[in-house]
């Protein structure tokens, strides 16, 4: 008993091919671009992911120092398992940040840091409260703040500020190029790749599948 069953012909084959190849290139030619915006309000407060290279932070005293921004909040969770943090402290990147802000000549009264210690998940989001809270906690009306990050981050970033601050609030974003790969030939490196793949994924799962969720734990004391 002979069974009829349908098959691509060889040129719906090549067809397929061509669209699958055009799809590849448009991904890696415009996923880089996409995920790594950078779109200023610009914002009263200029917010400085601390957890960026520290020798990508010359770009945030230069952007502060052209921008019209009130002053420098430094965000980040708690450092952990790095060689050089104390064992008995309580480290954050955003007091790490600040610090070094401050060797770089940015005036010590305009930077502010606002740590983080809600760690375990949802790191970017909770710093994003923690800058909030922070906000709130020393009566300074906010209605702009510009983040400042790292590459393909910046579009999550953005996401998640926006979705901590609210719609009273205007978020805007700024980019600084990786320094661990040629940003236009991502592709090339394991970083690059690494780094924008898992971005692109969390950037979905942030836009698509991701509902705020505020522990109602204290935090520690930082010693």
């Amino acid at each position: 008993m002979r069974k009829e069953r349908w098959v691509l012909t060889w040129r719906a084959r090549f067809c397929l091919a061509l669209v699958l190849l055009a799809a590849a290139f448009l991904v890696v030619r415009f996923i880089y671009p996409f995920l790594a915006i950078t779109d200023r309000v610009p914002g009263q407060y200029l917010v400085v992911e601390g957890w960026i290279p520290p020798e990508t932070l010359t770009n945030a005293v230069a952007e502060f120092r052209w921008g019209d921004y009130q002053a420098i909040v430094t965000s980040g969770t708690v450092v952990r398992g790095h060689l050089n943090m104390p064992t008995d402290e309580t480290v954050t990147y955003a007091n790490w940040a600040a610090s070094d802000l401050r060797k770089l000549g940015v005036p010590e009264d305009l930077i502010h840091a606002a740590p983080c210690f809600q760690d375990r998940r949802d790191r970017t989001f909770n710093s994003a409260v923690a800058v909030k809270e922070w906000l709130a906690d020393h009566h300074l009306p906010v209605s702009s703040i510009d983040v400042m990050t790292v590459g393909p981050h910046a579009r999550r970033s953005r996401l998640l500020y926006q979705e901590a601050f609210g719609d009273k609030v205007k978020v805007g974003v700024i980019a600084i190029p990786s320094p661990d790969y040629n940003t236009k030939r991502w592709w090339r490196y394991s970083e690059g790749v690494r780094d924008v793949l898992s971005e692109a994924i969390a950037y979905v799962y942030a836009k698509f599948f991701f509902w705020p969720s505020l522990e109602d734990e204290e935090p520690p004391a930082v010693k």
